[in-house]
């Protein structure tokens, strides 16, 4: 039989609080370091980026830069999917995403290349001869006129490439037509025209009521699901600096459609400015 040790209550007592202590504190250690990885967790490390870029944003995408903001990680990952599908796009061309607008041009010499003459077929009309788009558009009408047919609608192409000779023509034009501030509100001045990228297209009649046709209500149903996005959205003209164009749409791409209706209202301005800006932040 095993003698028991016998101890003294002082030195029971001791032992029972160094453990109580020990215990405290390995659960006060492990709470802070649990505090701190949590913060680590929430610091992406391209916040101070993004806050600089959301900053120099239009004030109306303020509630878009909020989302964005909070929603941090979902919104790199969606990020991170636009930027790699431009590390495809061909290197001696314009971007997809490339932004023109009344503050940024193209220059007077751009030509898009390899562009594509559109010709009489049966999946689309055309209502004139020698119109031009880029390879990659044309790709998404053909797709996007077959859905439709098979819908029983048949698109109608009205416009699409427009060199800067013949915009500075168009723009001047309208100018004698409706004086400088109203031709302003509806043509580009030369440069500044997304038809010079030779990705935009302009559907139907070009008339207001195209978005109360047949032709119109499919296009603004279906086109993101094939790449097209609406440039100008009525009530957005302090943003586009044009007013409202139902008829005209801009090939950007499935993802950057979706991801423009994501985090950005659906508003193409915004998402293209904030691209632009991102890639200018990384140079």
């Amino acid at each position: 039989m095993h003698s028991i040790k016998k101890y003294s209550p002082l030195f029971v007592g001791f032992l029972g609080l160094s453990i109580l202590f020990f215990g405290c504190s390995k659960k006060a250690y492990a709470a802070e370091k649990n505090v701190e990885t949590k913060e680590v967790v929430k610091v992406h490390p391209y916040t101070g980026r993004l806050d600089s870029v959301l900053s120099k944003m239009n004030p109306r995408a303020a509630d878009f830069c909020r989302l964005i903001k909070d929603n941090q990680v979902d919104f790199f990952s969606d990020l991170s999917v636009i930027l790699e599908e431009e590390k495809t796009f061909r290197s001696d061309d314009k971007s997809l995403f490339f932004l023109i607008d009344k503050k940024h041009k193209a220059e007077s010499s751009y030509v898009p290349k390899d562009l594509i003459e559109l010709k009489a077929n049966d999946l689309f009309n055309l209502n004139k001869k020698n119109m031009f788009i880029r390879p990659e558009a044309y790709e998404a009408l053909k797709k996007m006129a077959l859905a439709s047919k098979n819908d029983g609608i048949t698109l109608l192409v009205s416009s699409v490439y427009r060199s800067y000779q013949y915009q500075d023509n168009l723009f001047n034009y309208w100018v004698s037509v409706d004086g400088l501030e109203e031709a302003e509100r509806e043509s580009a001045r030369p440069g500044t025209s997304q038809h010079q990228l030779a990705t935009a297209i302009d559907f139907g009649s070009i008339s207001d009521d195209f978005d109360n046709t047949e032709m119109g209500q499919w296009v603004y149903k279906n086109a993101a699901d094939y790449g097209w996005s609406l440039s100008f959205p009525k009530g957005y003209e302090d943003v586009t600096g044009y007013r409202w164009e139902c008829w005209h749409f801009r090939y950007v791409g499935v993802n950057a459609c979706r991801f423009q209706k994501k985090w950005f209202g659906d508003v193409q301005q915004f998402m293209l400015e904030f691209i632009d800006e991102w890639n200018k932040s990384i140079d």
